[in-house]
């Protein structure tokens, strides 16, 4: 599988990286937004060059003139982790100024999926608007909400379940959480 992700500045770095730990298999491309870099370094522990070697390729998100920004590239799936408002509310609006949005532009217009996990609390009524427009056109919004049947007693153990949310929307088998049963 091949796969683009994106981490913009939202809080929740961790999810973003624990993401790119799970998808060693797979060819993955990672743009990071300067704002990324800040997070992951205050945030986590996870060193920059560890999170970049996590992927196959990466790409500072001010690069406009590289392969993954044209619709001839191929790819199966783009995520967004973390995923701020501002960078979701731009893909809502068609605006792919930077390298995350026009990636995300290119998934919407060729019918790709488009999974984006949102940072933010509470939500405005301009972003809920945008989340709904986004996914009347096919994106799949993944808030990163815990589940508390998984009784989580650790950071890790509610980071896991958001990921492994975001591994069944790709259909990629996982252990890191364990599906409901009543």
């Amino acid at each position: 599988m091949k796969l683009v992700i994106g981490m913009s500045g939202a809080s929740g770095a961790v999810i973003g990286v624990r993401l790119l730990e799970n998808l060693k298999e797979h060819d993955v491309y990672l743009i990071l937004t300067h704002n990324a870099e800040k997070v992951i370094n205050y945030e986590t522990n996870y060193d920059l060059d560890y999170v970049k070697n996590l992927a196959s390729m990466w790409y500072s998100n001010d690069k406009m003139d590289v392969d993954i920004a044209s619709g001839t590239f191929k790819f199966d799936a783009m995520i967004i982790a973390p995923c701020s408002t501002s960078t979701l509310s731009k893909i809502a609006c068609g605006i792919g100024d930077n390298l995350i949005t026009r990636v995300a532009a290119i998934a919407l217009k060729e019918g790709r999926k488009l999974i984006l996990v949102p940072r933010e609390t509470p939500l405005s009524t301009i972003v809920l608007k945008r989340m709904y427009e986004l996914s009347k056109v096919g994106a799949v919004i993944i808030p990163p909400v815990p589940a508390f049947y998984q009784k989580p007693n650790t950071i890790e153990d509610i980071v896991n379940y958001v990921v492994g949310k975001i591994l069944d929307q790709l259909g990629i088998e996982h252990t890191l959480y364990i599906p409901y049963k009543p």
